[in-house]
Protein backbone atom coordinates (compact mmCIF):
# COMPACT_ATOMS: atom_id res chain seq x y z
CA UNK A 1 0.00 0.00 0.00
CA UNK A 2 2.41 2.49 0.61
CA UNK A 3 3.89 2.38 -3.10
CA UNK A 4 0.87 3.42 -4.05
CA UNK A 5 1.43 7.19 -4.08
CA UNK A 6 4.85 6.34 -5.79
CA UNK A 7 3.51 4.36 -8.37
CA UNK A 8 0.31 7.27 -9.07
CA UNK A 9 3.01 10.16 -8.99
CA UNK A 10 5.07 8.12 -11.45
CA UNK A 11 2.59 7.79 -13.81
CA UNK A 12 1.23 11.14 -13.66
CA UNK A 13 4.64 12.69 -14.34
CA UNK A 14 4.53 10.35 -17.53
CA UNK A 15 1.80 11.12 -18.53
CA UNK A 16 3.17 15.31 -18.14
CA UNK A 17 6.12 14.72 -19.91
CA UNK A 18 4.50 12.44 -22.47
CA UNK A 19 2.46 15.43 -23.07
CA UNK A 20 4.38 18.10 -23.18
CA UNK A 21 7.23 15.89 -25.91
CA UNK A 22 4.33 15.28 -28.09
CA UNK A 23 3.20 19.04 -28.20
CA UNK A 24 6.99 20.20 -28.17
CA UNK A 25 7.06 20.32 -31.94
CA UNK A 26 10.53 22.23 -33.18
CA UNK A 27 11.22 21.07 -36.96
CA UNK A 28 10.46 22.62 -39.69
CA UNK A 29 7.08 22.77 -41.28
CA UNK A 30 6.84 20.36 -44.56
CA UNK A 31 4.40 23.36 -45.84
CA UNK A 32 2.08 23.93 -48.44
CA UNK A 33 4.10 24.38 -52.01
CA UNK A 34 6.34 22.48 -54.13
CA UNK A 35 9.42 25.38 -53.26
CA UNK A 36 8.50 24.94 -49.23
CA UNK A 37 8.40 21.20 -49.36
CA UNK A 38 11.91 21.60 -51.58
CA UNK A 39 13.31 23.74 -48.35
CA UNK A 40 11.64 21.02 -45.96
CA UNK A 41 13.83 18.55 -47.67
CA UNK A 42 16.69 19.65 -48.01
CA UNK A 43 16.96 20.93 -44.09
CA UNK A 44 16.10 17.30 -43.73
CA UNK A 45 18.85 16.38 -46.27
CA UNK A 46 21.39 18.33 -44.01
CA UNK A 47 20.00 17.71 -40.72
CA UNK A 48 20.61 13.86 -41.50
CA UNK A 49 23.99 14.63 -42.80
CA UNK A 50 25.12 16.77 -39.86
CA UNK A 51 23.99 14.35 -37.08
CA UNK A 52 26.05 11.68 -39.45
CA UNK A 53 29.40 13.31 -39.39
CA UNK A 54 28.41 13.64 -35.22
CA UNK A 55 28.12 10.47 -34.90
CA UNK A 56 31.11 9.23 -36.46
CA UNK A 57 33.20 12.36 -35.32
CA UNK A 58 32.13 12.24 -31.30
CA UNK A 59 32.22 7.99 -31.90
CA UNK A 60 35.76 8.37 -32.93
CA UNK A 61 36.35 10.72 -29.78
CA UNK A 62 34.85 8.79 -27.35
CA UNK A 63 36.44 5.42 -28.49
CA UNK A 64 40.19 7.24 -28.23
CA UNK A 65 39.63 7.97 -24.78
CA UNK A 66 38.47 5.18 -23.59
CA UNK A 67 40.72 2.93 -25.57
CA UNK A 68 43.94 4.77 -25.15
CA UNK A 69 43.08 6.16 -21.35
CA UNK A 70 46.42 6.85 -19.42
CA UNK A 71 45.25 3.89 -16.72
CA UNK A 72 46.17 1.37 -20.00
CA UNK A 73 49.63 3.15 -20.05
CA UNK A 74 49.10 4.13 -24.21
CA UNK A 75 51.55 6.16 -25.96
CA UNK A 76 50.70 8.73 -28.38
CA UNK A 77 52.20 8.24 -31.72
CA UNK A 78 54.77 10.40 -33.08
CA UNK A 79 54.29 11.54 -36.22
CA UNK A 80 53.97 14.33 -38.13
CA UNK A 81 53.38 15.65 -41.83
CA UNK A 82 52.14 12.76 -42.95
CA UNK A 83 50.73 13.13 -46.45
CA UNK A 84 48.13 10.49 -46.35
CA UNK A 85 45.97 11.83 -42.95
CA UNK A 86 46.38 15.31 -45.23
CA UNK A 87 44.75 14.27 -48.20
CA UNK A 88 41.97 12.35 -46.13
CA UNK A 89 40.77 15.44 -44.25
CA UNK A 90 40.86 17.34 -46.75
CA UNK A 91 38.82 15.62 -49.56
CA UNK A 92 36.40 14.24 -47.54
CA UNK A 93 35.39 17.36 -45.96
CA UNK A 94 35.57 18.89 -49.46
CA UNK A 95 33.11 15.81 -50.78
CA UNK A 96 30.67 16.55 -47.90
CA UNK A 97 30.33 20.35 -49.16
CA UNK A 98 29.93 19.54 -52.77
CA UNK A 99 26.95 16.79 -51.69
CA UNK A 100 25.27 19.59 -49.76
CA UNK A 101 25.78 22.31 -52.28
CA UNK A 102 24.13 20.33 -55.01
CA UNK A 103 20.69 19.92 -53.48
CA UNK A 104 21.11 23.47 -52.17
CA UNK A 105 21.95 25.19 -55.33
CA UNK A 106 18.89 23.66 -56.58
CA UNK A 107 16.67 24.68 -54.41
CA UNK A 108 18.10 28.49 -54.06
CA UNK A 109 17.64 28.56 -58.45
CA UNK A 110 13.66 27.56 -57.88
CA UNK A 111 13.42 29.97 -54.88
CA UNK A 112 14.58 33.26 -56.81
CA UNK A 113 13.22 31.72 -60.58
CA UNK A 114 9.84 34.59 -60.32
CA UNK A 115 9.47 34.68 -63.83
CA UNK A 116 6.27 34.08 -65.72
CA UNK A 117 4.04 34.90 -62.98
CA UNK A 118 0.37 34.50 -63.39
CA UNK A 119 -0.64 36.97 -60.64
CA UNK A 120 1.33 40.44 -59.31
CA UNK A 121 0.82 41.30 -56.17
CA UNK A 122 2.65 44.54 -54.63
CA UNK A 123 3.08 44.16 -50.79
CA UNK A 124 4.07 47.15 -48.86
CA UNK A 125 4.29 47.23 -45.28
CA UNK A 126 3.35 49.84 -43.02
CA UNK A 127 3.46 50.68 -39.03
CA UNK A 128 1.00 48.63 -38.24
CA UNK A 129 -0.78 46.73 -41.21
CA UNK A 130 -0.19 45.54 -44.89
CA UNK A 131 -0.93 46.77 -48.08
CA UNK A 132 -1.40 45.27 -51.13
CA UNK A 133 -1.92 45.82 -54.55
CA UNK A 134 -3.17 43.91 -57.44
CA UNK A 135 -1.40 45.47 -60.00
CA UNK A 136 -2.87 45.30 -63.49
CA UNK A 137 -6.51 44.98 -61.88
CA UNK A 138 -6.71 48.37 -59.93
CA UNK A 139 -7.62 46.58 -56.80
CA UNK A 140 -6.11 47.40 -53.60
CA UNK A 141 -6.41 47.53 -50.04
CA UNK A 142 -5.07 47.61 -45.94
CA UNK A 143 -4.98 43.98 -44.11
CA UNK A 144 -5.31 45.34 -40.62
CA UNK A 145 -5.05 42.91 -37.02
CA UNK A 146 -8.91 42.36 -35.85
CA UNK A 147 -7.82 40.38 -32.66
CA UNK A 148 -10.40 42.18 -29.78
CA UNK A 149 -8.84 44.68 -27.39
CA UNK A 150 -9.51 42.57 -24.98
CA UNK A 151 -8.08 39.54 -25.83
CA UNK A 152 -4.70 41.82 -25.97
CA UNK A 153 -5.49 42.80 -22.82
CA UNK A 154 -5.78 39.83 -21.09
CA UNK A 155 -9.92 40.39 -20.07
CA UNK A 156 -10.87 38.07 -22.63
CA UNK A 157 -9.56 34.14 -23.35
CA UNK A 158 -7.90 33.99 -26.52
CA UNK A 159 -8.81 33.10 -29.71
CA UNK A 160 -8.06 30.67 -31.75
CA UNK A 161 -6.16 32.64 -34.06
CA UNK A 162 -4.68 35.09 -31.93
CA UNK A 163 -2.90 37.99 -32.88
CA UNK A 164 -3.01 36.41 -36.78
CA UNK A 165 -6.47 37.35 -37.65
CA UNK A 166 -7.00 40.35 -39.99
CA UNK A 167 -9.72 42.30 -41.86
CA UNK A 168 -9.02 41.86 -45.25
CA UNK A 169 -6.63 38.51 -45.90
CA UNK A 170 -4.43 38.40 -49.12
CA UNK A 171 -6.63 36.56 -51.93
CA UNK A 172 -4.87 34.64 -54.46
CA UNK A 173 -6.00 31.75 -56.93
CA UNK A 174 -4.69 28.22 -56.71
CA UNK A 175 -2.11 26.73 -58.96
CA UNK A 176 -1.31 29.95 -60.50
CA UNK A 177 2.18 31.45 -60.01
CA UNK A 178 1.68 34.74 -58.04
CA UNK A 179 4.85 36.97 -57.63
CA UNK A 180 5.26 39.36 -54.61
CA UNK A 181 6.38 42.86 -54.92
CA UNK A 182 7.41 43.51 -51.08
CA UNK A 183 8.67 47.09 -50.00
CA UNK A 184 7.60 49.54 -47.08
CA UNK A 185 6.70 52.95 -46.85
CA UNK A 186 8.13 53.96 -43.22
CA UNK A 187 10.46 51.28 -41.53
CA UNK A 188 11.70 47.88 -42.16
CA UNK A 189 8.99 44.98 -42.16
CA UNK A 190 9.52 41.54 -43.06
CA UNK A 191 6.42 39.43 -44.84
CA UNK A 192 6.67 35.91 -43.57
CA UNK A 193 4.52 32.96 -44.15
CA UNK A 194 6.10 29.69 -43.58
CA UNK A 195 3.92 27.34 -44.92
CA UNK A 196 4.62 28.90 -48.44
CA UNK A 197 8.57 29.44 -47.65
CA UNK A 198 8.27 32.92 -48.39
CA UNK A 199 9.80 35.43 -45.78
CA UNK A 200 11.59 38.77 -47.51
CA UNK A 201 12.09 42.36 -46.12
CA UNK A 202 10.11 44.93 -46.77
CA UNK A 203 12.63 47.95 -46.77
CA UNK A 204 11.66 51.27 -47.63
CA UNK A 205 12.60 52.67 -51.13
CA UNK A 206 13.71 48.73 -52.04
CA UNK A 207 11.51 46.70 -53.72
CA UNK A 208 12.34 42.82 -52.87
CA UNK A 209 10.86 39.68 -55.11
CA UNK A 210 9.57 36.38 -53.79
CA UNK A 211 6.72 34.00 -55.26
CA UNK A 212 4.60 31.11 -54.29
CA UNK A 213 2.50 28.70 -56.36
CA UNK A 214 -0.46 26.85 -53.82
CA UNK A 215 -2.40 24.01 -55.39
CA UNK A 216 -4.85 23.14 -52.66
CA UNK A 217 -7.14 25.83 -51.19
CA UNK A 218 -6.73 27.50 -47.40
CA UNK A 219 -5.95 29.42 -45.40
CA UNK A 220 -1.74 30.26 -44.64
CA UNK A 221 -0.86 32.84 -41.64
CA UNK A 222 2.57 34.49 -40.82
CA UNK A 223 3.57 37.36 -39.61
CA UNK A 224 5.63 40.03 -39.62
CA UNK A 225 9.35 39.16 -38.34
CA UNK A 226 11.53 42.28 -38.29
CA UNK A 227 11.18 44.55 -34.99
CA UNK A 228 9.78 47.31 -36.57
CA UNK A 229 8.42 49.48 -33.70
CA UNK A 230 5.87 49.20 -30.44
CA UNK A 231 3.13 47.50 -32.44
CA UNK A 232 5.63 44.93 -34.21
CA UNK A 233 3.58 41.79 -32.98
CA UNK A 234 0.41 43.28 -33.84
CA UNK A 235 0.95 43.02 -37.54
CA UNK A 236 -0.24 39.36 -38.72
CA UNK A 237 -0.24 38.28 -42.59
CA UNK A 238 -3.00 36.15 -43.48
CA UNK A 239 -3.14 34.71 -46.97
CA UNK A 240 -6.16 32.94 -48.16
CA UNK A 241 -5.94 30.60 -51.69
CA UNK A 242 -9.51 30.62 -53.63
CA UNK A 243 -10.32 28.00 -56.19
CA UNK A 244 -9.88 29.46 -59.60
CA UNK A 245 -13.51 30.03 -60.16
CA UNK A 246 -14.22 31.91 -56.61
CA UNK A 247 -10.80 34.29 -57.18
CA UNK A 248 -12.87 35.05 -60.35
CA UNK A 249 -15.54 36.26 -58.50
CA UNK A 250 -13.71 37.68 -55.62
CA UNK A 251 -11.81 39.74 -57.50
CA UNK A 252 -14.70 40.87 -59.70
CA UNK A 253 -16.31 41.92 -56.45
CA UNK A 254 -13.34 44.07 -54.94
CA UNK A 255 -13.09 45.77 -58.80
CA UNK A 256 -17.03 46.71 -58.12
CA UNK A 257 -15.98 48.10 -54.54
CA UNK A 258 -13.59 50.39 -56.07
CA UNK A 259 -15.63 51.60 -58.61
CA UNK A 260 -18.28 52.05 -55.90
CA UNK A 261 -15.22 54.02 -53.92
CA UNK A 262 -14.49 56.07 -56.56
CA UNK A 263 -18.02 57.20 -57.07
CA UNK A 264 -18.98 58.36 -53.29
CA UNK A 265 -15.96 60.63 -53.56
CA UNK A 266 -18.29 63.14 -55.79
CA UNK A 267 -21.42 62.18 -53.31
CA UNK A 268 -23.55 64.60 -51.02
CA UNK A 269 -22.46 63.45 -47.78
CA UNK A 270 -24.74 64.06 -44.75
CA UNK A 271 -22.95 64.65 -41.30
CA UNK A 272 -24.37 61.54 -39.79
CA UNK A 273 -22.86 59.14 -42.68
CA UNK A 274 -19.57 60.44 -42.42
CA UNK A 275 -20.00 60.25 -38.57
CA UNK A 276 -20.93 56.81 -38.88
CA UNK A 277 -18.39 55.86 -41.61
CA UNK A 278 -15.48 57.56 -39.88
CA UNK A 279 -16.16 56.17 -36.45
CA UNK A 280 -15.83 52.37 -38.50
CA UNK A 281 -12.57 53.79 -39.84
CA UNK A 282 -11.19 55.18 -36.49
CA UNK A 283 -11.31 51.86 -34.95
CA UNK A 284 -9.43 50.20 -37.30
CA UNK A 285 -6.76 53.26 -38.40
CA UNK A 286 -6.14 55.21 -35.44
CA UNK A 287 -7.96 53.41 -32.09
CA UNK A 288 -4.74 51.76 -31.26
CA UNK A 289 -2.38 54.54 -30.85
CA UNK A 290 -5.14 57.70 -29.51
CA UNK A 291 -7.86 54.95 -28.02
CA UNK A 292 -11.27 54.29 -28.60
CA UNK A 293 -12.34 57.36 -26.01
CA UNK A 294 -9.93 60.01 -28.23
CA UNK A 295 -7.53 60.06 -24.74
CA UNK A 296 -4.74 59.07 -26.00
CA UNK A 297 -1.20 57.94 -24.51
CA UNK A 298 0.32 60.64 -23.75
CA UNK A 299 2.90 62.19 -24.31
CA UNK A 300 4.04 59.66 -27.31
CA UNK A 301 0.12 59.48 -28.39
CA UNK A 302 -1.37 63.01 -27.72
CA UNK A 303 -5.22 63.04 -26.51
CA UNK A 304 -7.97 63.89 -29.36
CA UNK A 305 -10.70 64.61 -26.83
CA UNK A 306 -10.77 68.26 -26.31
CA UNK A 307 -7.65 69.18 -28.68
CA UNK A 308 -6.45 71.84 -30.59
CA UNK A 309 -6.01 69.53 -33.50
CA UNK A 310 -9.58 68.27 -33.22
CA UNK A 311 -10.83 71.53 -32.22
CA UNK A 312 -9.04 74.48 -34.27
CA UNK A 313 -8.41 74.82 -37.80
CA UNK A 314 -10.00 72.34 -39.76
CA UNK A 315 -7.05 72.64 -42.81
CA UNK A 316 -4.45 71.79 -40.05
CA UNK A 317 -6.26 68.58 -38.86
CA UNK A 318 -6.63 68.03 -42.39
CA UNK A 319 -3.17 68.38 -43.05
CA UNK A 320 -1.68 66.16 -40.15
CA UNK A 321 -4.16 63.39 -41.23
CA UNK A 322 -2.79 63.25 -44.61
CA UNK A 323 0.78 64.73 -44.17
CA UNK A 324 1.44 63.14 -40.56
CA UNK A 325 3.87 64.72 -38.41
CA UNK A 326 7.73 64.35 -38.86
CA UNK A 327 9.27 63.58 -36.06
CA UNK A 328 6.41 61.80 -34.12
CA UNK A 329 4.62 58.40 -34.04
CA UNK A 330 1.74 60.19 -36.30
CA UNK A 331 1.90 58.46 -39.58
CA UNK A 332 0.82 59.98 -42.81
CA UNK A 333 -2.69 58.62 -43.58
CA UNK A 334 -2.92 60.20 -47.27
CA UNK A 335 -2.29 57.00 -49.12
CA UNK A 336 -3.52 54.75 -46.78
CA UNK A 337 -7.04 55.97 -46.79
CA UNK A 338 -9.05 57.00 -49.42
CA UNK A 339 -11.02 60.60 -49.97
CA UNK A 340 -14.28 59.13 -48.41
CA UNK A 341 -12.30 57.79 -45.62
CA UNK A 342 -10.24 60.39 -44.24
CA UNK A 343 -12.88 63.04 -44.60
CA UNK A 344 -14.70 60.53 -42.58
CA UNK A 345 -12.51 60.20 -39.84
CA UNK A 346 -11.93 63.86 -39.27
CA UNK A 347 -15.38 64.51 -39.47
CA UNK A 348 -15.75 62.09 -36.68
CA UNK A 349 -12.10 63.48 -34.53
CA UNK A 350 -14.32 66.37 -34.48
CA UNK A 351 -17.54 65.75 -33.34
CA UNK A 352 -16.72 63.07 -30.75
CA UNK A 353 -16.03 62.35 -27.48
CA UNK A 354 -18.14 66.05 -26.45
CA UNK A 355 -15.91 67.68 -29.40
CA UNK A 356 -19.00 68.75 -30.81
CA UNK A 357 -17.89 71.06 -33.47
CA UNK A 358 -20.58 70.28 -35.95
CA UNK A 359 -18.01 70.79 -39.09
CA UNK A 360 -17.95 68.64 -41.93
CA UNK A 361 -15.43 67.48 -43.85
CA UNK A 362 -16.61 66.66 -47.22
CA UNK A 363 -14.18 63.90 -49.44
CA UNK A 364 -13.92 66.95 -52.34
CA UNK A 365 -12.58 69.21 -49.29
CA UNK A 366 -9.61 66.18 -48.98
CA UNK A 367 -9.35 65.82 -52.74
CA UNK A 368 -8.84 69.48 -53.22
CA UNK A 369 -6.46 69.84 -49.99
CA UNK A 370 -4.33 66.73 -51.70
CA UNK A 371 -4.65 68.45 -55.47
CA UNK A 372 -3.15 71.92 -53.94
CA UNK A 373 -0.38 70.19 -52.11
CA UNK A 374 0.64 68.80 -55.62
CA UNK A 375 0.27 72.11 -57.37
CA UNK A 376 2.96 73.68 -54.88
CA UNK A 377 5.61 70.44 -55.33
Amino acid sequence: MSRHPCIWMGLGLSAIFGQAQAAWDVNMRSGATDVSRSVFDLHMTIFWICVVIGVLVFGVMIYSMIAHRRSKRQHSANFHENTRVEVLWTVIPLLILVGMAIPATRTLIHIYDSSESDVDVQITGYQWKWHYKYLGEDVEFFSNLTTPREQINNQSPKGEHYLLEVDEPLVIPAGAKVRFLITAADVIHSWWVPDLAVKKDAIPGFINESWTRVEQPGIYRGQCTELCGKDHGFMPVVVEVKSQEDYASWLGEKKAEAAKLAELTSKEWTLEELNERGQKVYQTACASCHQAGGEGIPPMFPALKGSAIATGDIEAHIDIVVNGKPGTAMAAFGKQLSEVDLAAVITYERNAWGNKTDDMVTPKDVLDFKQAEEATQ
